[in-house]
């Protein structure tokens, strides 16, 4: 439930702080005051989109932050845990700041989100309806989605199945198409993958060959020094009354030492160690002496080596690696594209297997959706008999051809249809729906969404009652009330039938000086209902018989809304 927001520095408004509670909110105002401005802000809150030109004139940010009560088990804390925003508090403030260069920050109780994550948490809160949403019901692409969004569950489940078959399917399908492509596209890339695979084959490399080869190379390349080298240091080490023999000495020093002096004996053994140490050292000197060789030839060889797998490594890969690896790609392909007879009747079983298996899917998913559809139109036309459009005939019609098309949504093409007076027939909304008709279905259904699981119990009206006026306006009046029973409501509206049945009501009006116009809005009282809904009645002026309908009509509001 909302409970607080708080406007500054945007459009007109220089700064607004409103408070609401459960129930039915009004907002009311003369044309150009501001009303719809308030919900492009509360936009904003739930992830709209935004724009410098929300920013006020000469204001360097506007910004915009509701605060949210969220009750155990509200469809947001979900939503909230999945990413990482939970909160043990069960208020919830959204802030967003836009720049007058456009830019904008979103924030979650404080904490910066990306707008993706921000939306995902503000459709669980706000559920905005205005003119837009009229356009809509002329988008027959948006009418399976709110056909499946009424299936529940069960067909929820049917299209996630569906669609993970479906997917397999396309991909096989798209195998298939890849596998059927050209066939001098096909030869030209067998040449080019033979080539590759016999060069690298050829080439009979192992892996971390280079490494090795390099350091042999590296001694090949310096043999003399490093013959030089060893040669002192075996002597140092091994040579007449050098390092060896020096320490041989020292032993048998120790050793009489000890005979007389045993706290020496540590001394002895740490000497005796170092001799063993320098005599293995000098015996493996001696081995790598033997070993070196200054040879021309095989220094030729190895450089030779190391040249052609720089080649490979250029053409193929960075590593020995990577280049054995493309190697085996390219064995893998050829032997695919060497075998695709084969390959491609084993596609094309999988692809029909796939094909009846989508169909069937989809033939289910028709079915639940015919259900669903036949519920829908029940529950809408009970709808629109209590918006006083009791002869309205309402239908789903599912347009398929002969060979139905599988799409990722299935073979369905719903489209709504209606009927508005009892004899005609059923044509799309687009070609029979008036203004006032559109605001009434889209309450309609509305009404019945906002029953479903995981819906926002904060319902938002933008001028939902345009083109509607007498016992229409009346009707509309009474169904937004009812559906502020179960939740929270707010409104804006021209209409003082649906004004008289708010809890609150709100004036939205404009204050100018020699500097700035700006938007205030006020909460009013009994008497400030009173001459707000005179105003609508009768126009600038009230008079005595406007203030008396004024009066009456708030009066016959609370009687209707206490027999609710």
């Amino acid at each position: 439930m909302l409970r607080e927001i708080s406007i500054r520095d945007f459009a007109i408004i220089e700064q607004v702080h409103l408070t609401f509670d459960q129930g039915f909110h009004v907002l009311t105002g003369e044309t150009g005051a501001g009303k719809s401005i308030l919900f492009d802000a509360l936009s904003l809150v739930v992830g709209g989109r935004a724009s410098a030109d929300f920013v006020r004139h000469n204001a360097k940010k506007a910004t915009v932050e509701a605060l949210f009560e969220l009750p155990g088990g509200h469809p947001a804390c979900e939503v909230l845990e999945e990413l990482g925003l939970g909160s043990d508090e069960e208020n919830l403030l959204i802030r967003r700041d836009i720049s007058s260069n456009g830019k904008s920050t979103c924030r979650i109780n404080g904490q910066i989100v990306t707008l993706a994550m921000l939306k995902q948490v503000g459709k669980r809160l706000l559920d905005i309806h205005g003119q837009h949403e009229h356009q809509r019901l002329l988008q027959v692409e948006e009418h399976l989605r709110w056909l499946d969004a009424f299936g529940g569950k069960e067909l929820r489940d049917c299209l996630n199945g569906y669609r993970k078959v479906y997917g397999e399917y396309r991909k096989t399908t798209r195998e298939l198409e890849q596998l059927n492509a050209d066939e001098k596209e096909v030869a030209q890339r067998i040449d080019l993958l033979t080539f590759q695979r016999d060069e690298i084959a050829a080439a009979r490399l192992t892996e971390d060959e280079d490494q090795e080869l390099e350091q042999e190379q590296s001694r090949l390349a310096h043999a003399e020094h490093l013959m030089q080298n060893t040669a002192h240091a075996f002597e140092a080490l091994y040579g007449e009354r050098q390092g060896a023999e020096l320490l041989n000495g020292a032993i048998g020093n120790l050793e009489e030492i000890v005979r007389v002096d045993d706290s020496m004996q540590e001394v002895l053994e740490m000497v005796q160690s170092a001799y063993f140490q320098v005599e293995e050292a000098a015996r493996q000197l001696g081995r790598y002496r033997d070993n070196l060789e200054f040879d021309p030839d095989r220094l030729a060889q190895v450089e030779e080596r190391l040249h052609l797998i720089d080649e490979l490594k250029r053409k193929y890969g960075e590593s020995v690696r990577e280049v054995l690896e493309h190697g085996q790609r390219a064995e893998q392909e050829l032997n695919q594209l060497e075998h695709r007879d084969e390959k491609k009747a084993e596609l094309e079983e999988k692809r029909d297997r796939l094909y009846q298996e989508v169909k069937a899917k989809a033939e289910a998913l028709s079915r639940l959706r015919r259900h669903a559809a036949a519920a829908l139109e029940r529950e809408v036309e009970k709808e629109l008999s209590d918006l006083n459009m009791g002869g309205t005939r309402f239908s789903v019609a599912f347009h398929q051809g002969e060979e139905p098309v599988l799409t990722s949504n299935g073979i369905d093409q719903p489209e709504f249809l209606i009927s508005p007076n009892r004899g005609e027939p059923l044509r799309p909304l687009v070609k029979i729906a008036s203004g006032g008709e559109l605001s009434r279905i889209m309450l309609a259904i509305q009404s019945i969404f906002s029953e479903l699981e995981g819906s926002a119990n904060t319902l938002i009206f933008d001028e939902v009652d345009t083109g509607v006026s007498g016992r229409a306006a009346q009707a509309i009046a009474e169904k937004i009330a009812r559906l502020a029973r179960k939740g929270q409501v707010l409104c804006v509206t021209h209409l003082p039938q649906v004004a008289c049945m708010a809890d609150v009501h709100f004036y939205i009006f404009k204050e100018s000086d020699t500097e700035k116009t700006r938007t205030r809005v006020r909460l009013l009282t009994e008497e400030g209902r009173t001459l707000e809904l005179a105003r609508m009645l009768g126009g600038v002026e009230v008079t005595d018989t406007t203030r008396n309908h004024a009066l009456e009509m708030l009066r016959l509001a609370e009687k209707t809304k206490k027999a609710m």
